[in-house]
């Protein structure tokens, strides 16, 4: 067998082309977000930047743009199939919670997106529609009474401290895991890995994909 084909035999697909598309353009899009709001909101960086002006416009349309990566994904089947997949909760699910949250040591079971990856775009997606309807009442100020614009204002900033917070940690993670970075980057995985964080997806799926 050749190193080649042994490479093939050890890996599993994992992303396609167009998963990992969408991946990182919301990535891009969300740094932009969170580096223009830090120069808006950071004396010490707005004065290092300067140009306020162009900093506002990168960040909302920046902002406005960030779901369509989404929605261009839908045209992929295997983008859809794994919207399904984060939507799922299964009773393996509960079982990785209960022990991720009391740290219990051992196997996690998990399909192809553990239950902290599911929670973690659900809130994503709620926090991202949150903040694009605040941005909009914040951009077009004739859209609500100045009472409503002031809590857009105060839920804007705020979500937004914490949707920095909680990326931070998923890029902390992130790093932590080059196996998981080289499926984001490649598509494929190893098989070894896929048996050890996912073995329930790649009983299941892997093999059909």
């Amino acid at each position: 067998m050749s190193p080649r084909t042994e490479q093939l035999t050890a890996a599993v697909r994992r992303f396609t082309r167009a998963e990992r598309w969408v991946h990182r353009a919301t990535a891009a899009l969300m740094g932009v977000c969170v580096a223009t709001a830090a120069c808006l909101y950071v004396p010490q960086l707005a004065e290092l930047v300067g140009r306020r002006a162009l900093v506002v416009t990168l960040h909302e349309w920046s902002g406005l743009l960030l779901p369509v990566p989404f929605l261009a994904g839908l045209v992929s089947r295997a983008f859809r199939a794994d919207l399904g997949r984060l939507n799922r909760f299964a009773p393996h699910d509960k079982v990785w919670l209960r022990a991720a949250l009391y740290r219990r040591p051992g196997h996690r079971p998990a399909g192809k997106f553990n239950a902290g990856q599911k929670l973690w775009a659900a809130w994503l997606a709620g926090a991202v529609l949150v903040m694009l309807g605040t941005g909009l009442l914040m951009w077009f100020t004739h859209l609500a009474p100045l009472t409503v614009r002031t809590g857009s204002t105060f839920v804007h900033d705020w979500l937004a401290l914490a949707l920095g917070i909680v990326l931070a940690g998923h890029i902390g993670m992130a790093v932590a895991d080059p196996e998981a970075r080289r499926g984001l980057r490649t598509g494929f995985v190893d098989r070894n890995w896929a048996a050890r964080e996912h073995g329930e997806w790649l009983d299941r799926d892997a093999t059909d994909t």
